[in-house]
């Protein structure tokens, strides 16, 4: 029996009892929340439906909790039913109730834990969005790793997701690269301002020996003008090329990647479509010669330029094009995933929405992310002021990153010990995840060896403690998934998959899977192969919820 299953059972007897004390009072299956008791000794779950109820049907608590738990007692699975405190109902399986749910995982393999909470949200989520004016550093690390997660997260639970990916490539931080790049194929010093650094070198030499005009190297005689637009053209492919490519490796996919160059393109843009929209909401007024957006209206804290008096737009002008876009590519949900230094936007974003008609409170999320840092991590030697993504990512691998990136909570500033990481002891998170996952495997294979196969499953047998540990923490992935997706914190994960690998490993030195010498092979050993199965399917499941491997061995 599943918490779903229980719930309905809990439901079917609650509601009689509900409408016979006061009728008309509804009570609908979603009202009834259960809960995992923090003591194992106070049953399999608790629900706190008698208090929650009491006050609307006139009755005292306990005594609706005890009429509740009569017949809820002969529902079969159910064990036992006891009376806690001013009413909180504690709840006990019985062993073939709960480990039930061993084959149910077995058989459902990796879409346990999937759900439908998210089912109708059309969801447009953003994040990383980095200039191609450089290499990826550790600030993007972490919204990449957060940012997939928090995806992989809400498409289990249901959702209609694209991980968008917003390439800042118009203005003036674009020609200041061009502009870099060109000085460095010329042999000449940076313009003030520029970028600098061995990886404008890189691009540098990369553009001069490129074709240009049918010559390679051509670019040296062009003109001025021609110099400048094919290298900055060029500098760009490469460089949002090596940020597509350290991405990838890192095992972070995005669906779209939306260049500004679309919202500034064509007669009317998107941009000038954008401020004509605002106008008609009735948002929009002149002033000193330019165009604001009365953004304070909703909530912002002053008043936004649009367009500026000498008729050039402003960055919010491309925040406002790039926002009703989305909205008119079918997506009723906006999620943005921005950086420390972004504090700023997040009632500027929220105000645009309301000014674009939408509700500020339901439409748009603007999530910020703290400051990460590496003990120990060097300066690339690229890019000389940053730490980048691919040199992480050789240094300490991947799994180990992106595990200890999405092991807590994104508004929290978050200091990494690279000497842990690399260690394979269960010091290090990852490594106690990944071999408790990998145990599975081995206690799978030597259990072929021996002749243990999941030809019977007998869950009445499953009835030590540490059995019953680890069936009631395998029942919680579902719900667990389906509350980290809500809330978009993929760190209930990882904390939750740490305490599902300690149950294992504690139920390991306990039950045995194989027959202890030449003992016969029993129902019990079968179906005890059929939980050490689920256990290894939900802590894969898991993992791939977080973008980190599941190795079968270690």
């Amino acid at each position: 029996m599943d918490p779903e299953q229980l719930s309905a059972a809990l439901h079917a007897v609650v509601a009689p009892i509900v409408e016979a004390r006061r009728p008309g009072v509804e009570v609908a299956v979603s009202d009834i929340v259960l809960e995992r008791p923090k003591n194992r000794d106070h049953g399999d779950w608790a629900s706190n439906i008698a208090l929650k109820l009491a006050k609307q049907v006139g009755a005292n608590p306990r005594e609706l909790a005890a009429e509740i738990a009569g017949p809820l007692g002969e529902v079969p699975g159910v064990a036992s039913v006891e009376i806690a405190g001013p009413g909180f109902i504690n709840i006990r399986l019985d062993a073939a109730a709960a480990g039930a749910l061993a084959r149910v995982i077995v058989e459902a393999g990796a879409a346990f834990g999937s759900n439908t909470t998210q089912r109708g949200n059309s969801i447009n989520l953003e994040f990383v969005s980095a200039n191609p004016t450089g290499p990826l550093h550790i600030g993007h690390t972490r919204w990449a790793a957060l940012g997939d997660a928090i995806a992989r997260l809400l498409l289990a639970s249901g959702a209609t997701l694209v991980r968008e990916f917003y390439i800042n490539d118009a203005g003036a931080q674009m020609e200041r690269f061009g502009l870099s790049v060109l000085a460095a194929v010329k042999g000449e010093p940076a313009p003030e301002d520029g970028y600098v650094g061995a990886y404008i070198q890189d691009l540098a030499e990369r553009v001069r020996a490129a074709e240009f005009n049918g010559e390679p190297g051509g670019v040296l005689f062009a003109s001025p003008e021609e110099q400048l637009a094919f290298t900055t053209e060029l500098a760009y492919a490469l460089q949002l090329g090596e940020i597509q490519a350290s991405l990838e490796q890192f095992n972070v996919h995005f669906d779209v990647w939306y260049s500004e160059r679309v919202l500034h393109a064509g007669s009317p843009s998107l941009v000038d479509e954008a401020v004509e929209r605002l106008r008609e909401q009735g948002h929009v007024f002149e002033q000193d010669d330019a165009v604001w957006v009365r953004t304070t209206d909703f909530g912002d804290d002053k008043d936004r330029v649009i367009r500026r008096s000498n008729g050039e737009y402003t960055y919010f002008a491309a925040d406002a094009a790039y926002y009703l876009n989305k909205g008119d590519r079918g997506f009723a949900h906006k999620i943005y995933l921005l950086g420390a230094d972004h504090h700023g936007y997040v009632h500027r974003l929220k105000a645009l929405a309301g000014a674009a008609g939408d509700d500020p409170e339901k439409d748009i999320e603007v999530l910020i992310g703290q400051l990460v840092s590496i003990n120990g991590a060097r300066l690339s030697k690229r890019a000389g002021n940053i730490i980048e993504l691919d040199d992480l990512r050789s240094w300490l691998g991947t799994d180990a990153l992106r595990y200890s990136l999405a092991r807590y909570p994104a508004d929290s500033p978050l200091t990494l010990d690279p000497e842990i990481l690399q260690k394979r002891t269960n010091d290090n998170p990852v490594f106690y995840v990944q071999y408790a996952h990998a145990r599975t495997h081995n206690v799978a294979r030597n259990a072929a060896a021996s002749g243990v196969e999941r030809t019977a499953f007998a869950p009445e047998l499953l009835t030590h403690e540490t059995e019953s540990a680890l069936l009631g923490a395998l029942q919680e992935f579902p719900r667990l998934v389906a509350f980290a997706a809500d809330l978009r914190e993929p760190h209930r994960i990882a904390r939750y998959l740490e305490e599902l690998a300690g149950l294992y490993h504690r139920w390991y030195d306990n039950c045995r899977v194989i027959p202890l010498g030449d003992d016969d092979v029993t129902d019990l050993h079968r179906t005890r192969l059929w939980l050490n199965d689920a256990t290894g399917q939900v802590l894969r499941n898991g993992l791939d919820l977080l973008g980190v491997s599941a190795p079968e061995r270690m």
